[in-house]
């Protein structure tokens, strides 16, 4: 593969939720080009195997390097926990040692520090996420002696993905999931929304939270993340092009992924249906 080719910043999630991460990353670094590909033929992501994740993640890798992509950012919190050290460790060396593939757990978990005063740290996530212990082993790698309480919250996803999250059926589900998880401790000060659908559920989970803790959203979290690590790595950097524009791709149908994308972006958008 040609390594000194610029391309476009590769954006992968098994659906929406990842369009959070993009619309956080082009406010804070709008000059750049990026492609977002959601494997909505397969999604959800968060009930299958470590070793499907993996493959799919992989598979939508490669075309994203294929078309061109220097650095993938896996805006989905089931693929960072199934699938990203692996890539890293065992496909990119193989690939393009140049290229690289980056996720949403670590930058997160990095911020904790900033922000919580006793290190009693809250985790919202699908199960597939939570059953990973993923947040558990990063938490406990950056930030020795911080406590992670989890909680799953399957209902979350598809309220949002069913227009649902403004009605009272929304409320129930995020009192419920936020009562449970305060119920492992009334201590907890810091709360990871560890999936990419909760920021539009994050008007009701603040609500429910009702200022017993600080609520991280990884949007902003992780665009700040990025920025500082082009910064850090010009080798990388020079590798992104710089022309403001995004591709958006599915591996569903593209209407209805340019109908449900409004709710996570606000406007309308041209979608592309490629094949994995």
């Amino acid at each position: 593969m040609n390594s000194s080719a610029q391309g476009a910043i590769g954006v992968f999630d098994s659906g929406y939720g990842g369009l959070t991460i993009l619309k956080s990353i082009c406010q804070e670094l709008p000059e750049y080009d990026y492609i977002y590909l959601g494997d909505n033929a397969r999604a959800p992501y968060g009930t299958r195997s470590f070793d499907v994740v993996y493959r799919f993640t992989l598979e939508a890798v490669r075309y994203l390097f294929d078309q061109g992509c220097r650095l993938v950012i896996l805006a989905c919190n089931t693929a960072s926990a199934k699938a990203l050290r692996t890539i890293q460790q065992n496909d990119l060396p193989g690939i393009d040692p140049s290229r690289r593939v980056l996720g949403v757990i670590r930058p997160t978990v990095e911020a904790l520090s900033e922000v919580s005063h006793n290190g009693q740290i809250g985790v919202l996530g699908t199960p597939g996420t939570i059953n990973s212990g993923s947040y558990d082993i990063e938490i406990e790698k950056f930030n020795p002696g911080f406590k992670t309480y989890s909680q799953a919250c399957p209902m979350w996803v598809p309220l949002v993905e069913n227009r649902e999250s403004d009605n009272p059926g929304a409320d129930y589900f995020v009192d419920k999931y936020i009562g449970e998880l305060f119920s492992k401790s009334p201590d907890i000060d810091t709360v990871i929304l560890g999936c990419t659908h909760y920021p539009i559920l994050l008007h009701q989970i603040t609500r429910a939270v009702n200022g017993r803790a600080t609520v991280l959203s990884q949007g902003n979290i992780v665009a700040r993340s990025l920025a500082d690590y082009l910064q850090r790595h010009p080798e990388i950097r020079e590798q992104c092009s710089t022309g403001g524009k995004c591709q958006y791709l599915t591996t569903e149908n593209p209407d209805k992924f340019a109908d449900l994308a409004k709710i996570f972006l606000q406007q309308d958008i041209t979608v592309n249906h490629i094949n994995l």
